[in-house]
């Protein structure tokens, strides 16, 4: 009988011990589900914060920027949007569009090219140029502007879009190249060897194999590519100067006066920057997880 007591509560306190273990585990998943959603709306709040600064901003009268410091508009005043549209800032944003696509449109077409060269042909120096790709995208803008402001100099492209289309890849290509790389990696051997045998050329087998299928990294790299162009402020401020050929990020900068901060339309004229990226990320989000699934995990 005493065996079997011994036995019974043996029994009896790994149930116990099993059951504070299991509540033990219940407890710590409960405590990173509520960190992880803490964490979401600290994120998102960090995100949406500046936004709604900026709308609030945009929408002030200059007494209450200046003088009063409401934090919300008594009345909506659209004078500065009214004052920043009828300006230069049409042609600031046409210019920022159009260098950016273009911007956008070699990249995607030398990427495709170099990308795929690196990944099925076979030549000497071709693990060095990759990692030589890699190491150029590192190297920060402030040390490139010199000797690319000469080159743009003996071209004689100073203060033309043109500069900045040329100059712009420079930064674009290397990740565009990289990304294409991981992706192309991911895509069987076996379809290109028989459009090969079916009698299609190298160019053929990437024109009508391989891009299609690579279609989601191609808008992560449209995206990153145009986001980048879009954003750039260096390059545009050191190769243009005059009000016709300025982007968007550099003519904000021409709103500070002296003594004087017209926040209202720096304000305006930056919510207004920032919409075209969001509407192309937030089109393309599903297209962008693919596309970054697919070259980080295969590459």
């Amino acid at each position: 009988m005493a065996a079997v007591a011994e036995s019974r509560g043996a029994l009896e306190a790994g149930r116990r011990a099993r059951g504070s273990s299991r509540a033990g585990r219940q407890a710590l998943g409960r405590g990173w589900v509520i960190a992880t959603y803490v964490s979401i709306v600290f994120f998102v709040l960090w995100t949406v914060i500046p936004f709604i600064w900026m709308l609030l901003a945009s929408v002030k009268t200059n007494k209450e920027i200046y003088q009063d410091f409401t934090l919300v508009p008594k009345t909506l005043y659209f004078g500065h949007y009214a004052a920043l549209l009828s300006g230069k800032f049409g042609v600031w944003m046409k210019n920022s569009a159009t260098i950016s696509t273009t911007a956008t449109v070699l990249s995607i077409c030398l990427g495709a090219l170099g990308a795929y060269a690196i990944t099925r042909l076979r030549f000497a120096g071709r693990r060095v140029i990759a990692v030589a790709l890699v190491c150029t995208y590192l190297v920060p803008s402030a040390l490139l502007f010199i000797p690319l402001f000469q080159i743009v100099a003996r071209l004689e492209l100073v203060d033309t879009q043109a500069a900045l289309m040329l100059v712009y890849p420079t930064f674009t290509l290397p990740f565009c190249i990289w990304m294409l790389t991981s992706y192309f990696r991911s895509i069987p051997v076996e379809l290109e060897d028989a459009a090969l045998i079916d009698g299609c050329d190298r160019l053929g087998v990437l024109i009508r194999i391989v891009l299609p299928l690579s279609a989601p990294a191609f808008v992560v790299v449209a995206l990153f590519s145009f986001t980048q162009a879009w954003n750039e402020f260096l390059y545009a401020l050191v190769f243009t100067n005059s009000v016709a050929t300025r982007t968007v990020t550099v003519g904000l900068t021409q709103m500070l006066g002296e003594d004087v901060f017209y926040w209202g339309q720096m304000m305006a004229g930056a919510l207004i920057a920032a919409v075209p990226p969001v509407i192309m990320y937030t089109i393309a989000q599903r297209l962008v997880i693919r596309g970054l699934m697919g070259g980080g995990v295969k590459g």
